[in-house]
């Protein structure tokens, strides 16, 4: 799957409606009880980009970007202004903001990770997606220097160690990320006299797994 790895314009996504959403299976037995199942592990999100849109000069930047990428063709990053950081949205970016591994002296390559936890109750979602410039990466309570200690690769979300992390050190990082989506169709239609009415078109995006 051919993915580019340019952002959506962030001033068009603010102000879109969506987020993740889960497929359950609720099977209804005969004495009232219900058994539930899921077949995914991890949520998959979804987005209305054309809620966002205020102007023709907007949607002329929408049309742009959405032939650049031939519709559903290729991928593309998306920031989700309500969540792309390791930490709470109110709070700067700090290196102890999620755990993502224990060193065991021999491993150097750990996948930045966010944990989302409610009660004893958590979900693990991998972030393939980070932004270069925001990763911080700390070590036992101290935090490192990238390109001395570590690298990152914001195509991956792979963090490299220039020597493997000790047995039982603790390995946290904090950083900004974006969402892996393509366009969920291959139809932009739009009514200049209805958007300029308030009708604004439907413009469907989905996350995609890499």
């Amino acid at each position: 799957m051919a993915f580019h790895e340019v952002r959506f314009p962030a001033n068009l996504s603010f102000g879109s409606v969506g987020g993740p959403e889960r497929r359950t299976e609720v099977v209804a037995l005969t004495n009232g009880f219900e058994e539930r199942n899921t077949p995914w592990a991890q949520s998959r999100r979804r987005y209305d980009a054309g809620v966002s849109l205020r102007s023709l000069d907007d949607i002329g930047e929408l049309i742009a970007f959405f032939e650049a990428r031939q519709g559903q063709l290729s991928g593309f990053r998306w920031k989700d202004w309500a969540d792309f950081k390791s930490g709470r949205a109110s709070a700067a970016v700090a290196y102890d903001d999620q755990p993502i591994g224990i060193g065991d002296g021999v491993t150097t390559d750990y996948q930045l990770i966010k944990t989302y936890a409610s009660g004893a109750e958590a979900q693990v979602r991998v972030i393939a997606k980070p932004v270069a410039g925001t990763v911080r990466v700390g070590l036992q309570g101290d935090e490192l220097a990238e390109g001395v200690h570590y690298t990152v690769n914001t195509t991956t979300g792979v963090v490299r160690f220039a020597s493997a992390p000790a047995v039982d050190e603790r390995i946290t990082a904090g950083y900004e990320f974006d969402v892996p989506v393509r366009f969920d169709t291959d139809r932009i239609q739009v009514s200049v006299a209805s958007f300029q009415a308030g009708d604004v078109p439907q413009v469907p995006v989905v996350e995609v797994r890499l």
